[in-house]
């Protein structure tokens, strides 16, 4: 018997081990930046790199576990839709901050 569901599609929709392994390394990548900050062991700049690489970990971990996007179902199309997303959502933020920091700079009275 498999561990994992299938839909009609082809998709999978992941079993009980799967969502208990994502649940608990979600746990873990939650606690880790929260003890750097809380500790205050480490210096900004450190304390900055842990938050931002368990971010990127704990995106990875929700959307490999909880939301089972690989690249076999759908033909690829999840992923291909996903990196599309990706590229627009830094096309505005990167954009918004880039005309944010100009303003900044052109509207500061010195």
């Amino acid at each position: 018997m498999s561990d994992s569901r299938t839909a009609p599609g082809g998709a999978s929709h992941g079993s009980i081990r799967s969502y208990v392994i994502g649940l608990i390394l979600s746990i873990v990548l939650t606690v880790i930046p929260f003890a750097a900050v809380m500790t205050g062991a480490l210096s900004t700049p450190v304390t900055v790199l842990i938050i931002v690489g368990t971010a990127v970990l704990q995106i990875l971990v929700q959307l490999i576990m909880f939301m089972h996007m690989n690249t076999k179902s759908d033909e690829g199309w999840n992923v291909m839709s996903f990196v599309f997303t990706v590229t627009i959502l830094a096309l505005v933020v990167g954009g918004s901050l880039w005309i944010m920091h100009h303003l900044h700079l052109n509207t500061m009275i010195n």
